[in-house]
């Protein structure tokens, strides 16, 4: 489900109203935003973050009667907290367009993904036995893949729409990957490498390393060294090492800004560039503190 919105003529009559004084008037746009749920939220959430002061206050004054969120001040705060969790920085993130995300069932469903991952998985099994069982479930039996078609979407990096579409890039079939892998136990680790993502498992004698976005292609250390060169980058044994949550959400904001600005949609572009910003001077905060 894409992000709701009202009806243009809607939208232009309650904004033309929003700075009414009127104590009749207020009570009416109440009831009309509440009616409207969610889009109402996103329309009074994109005032309230407006340059137009005088609307943006109104705008904040309806969301605080209404008990609206603001999921974008939401993840701005999960940013300043440095208390980074995958799952929860995933999910807070999708909701910054996606206000009316249902994270329960964001969460359902990746149970459900694991449960058929230990019906299938025969103890005692080795991680690269079990994450076999994954690659089956993932890709085959639930359909996830790449979008190679669509690279630059947007939709791509957010954790629901991937749910919901079953494809999206590097990055996101990675946390997704690592979601699961997680309710499994198993000891998997994001892997920035340059210019693409891979999940590493270093809890055997010789590390390996699986491509969600390749249908869960398994790769020694040469294998993707060698996937590197392939790509004009000269490797180093640095790229190897496992990347923290906060690299993981950072990055998956910098694909953002570079995609919705490709896409035209540059307030949205700001926004992601603002949250990978955002922290890199938290971390930055933390480290001379």
């Amino acid at each position: 489900m894409e992000t709701e919105t009202l009806p243009a003529a809607e939208k232009e009559a309650l904004l033309g109203l929003l700075d009414d004084p009127s104590p009749t008037v207020r009570r009416a746009l109440l009831a009309r935003f509440s009616s409207h749920g969610a889009a109402a939220a996103t329309l009074l959430q994109e005032v309230a973050r407006s340059s137009n002061r005088v609307l943006a206050r109104h705008a904040s004054w309806f969301i605080d009667e209404l008990k609206l969120t603001d999921p974008v001040s939401e993840f701005r705060a999960f940013i300043r907290s440095l208390n980074y969790e995958l799952e929860t920085g995933a999910l807070l993130l999708a909701r910054t367009v996606t206000p009316q995300l249902d994270i329960a069932e964001c969460r359902a469903e990746i149970d459900e993904m694991a449960a058929r991952c230990r019906e299938l998985i025969s103890e005692p099994s080795s991680n690269r036995e079990k994450c076999r069982v994954m690659n089956r479930v993932l890709f085959h039996e639930w359909g996830f893949r790449g979008n190679v078609e669509q690279y630059t979407d947007p939709l791509n990096s957010f954790i629901d729409k991937v749910l919901t579409r079953r494809k999206g890039i590097p990055i996101s079939l990675s946390v997704l990957y690592l979601l699961v892998g997680e309710r499994l136990g198993l000891p998997l680790e994001p892997v920035g490498l340059p210019g693409h993502f891979v999940v590493g498992c270093y809890a055997d004698e010789s590390p390996f390393f699986i491509d969600p976005f390749d249908q869960g292609l398994f790769r020694d250390a040469e294998e993707v060294f060698a996937l590197l060169r392939s790509n004009h980058i000269a490797p180093k044994p640095s790229d190897l090492a496992p990347t923290t949550v906060r690299e993981v959400l950072c990055r998956s904001c910098r694909n953002l800004a570079n995609h919705y600005s490709a896409a035209s949609d540059l307030a949205r572009a700001q926004i992601f560039s603002e949250f990978a910003d955002e922290f890199e001077a938290t971390h930055e905060r933390y480290l001379q503190s």
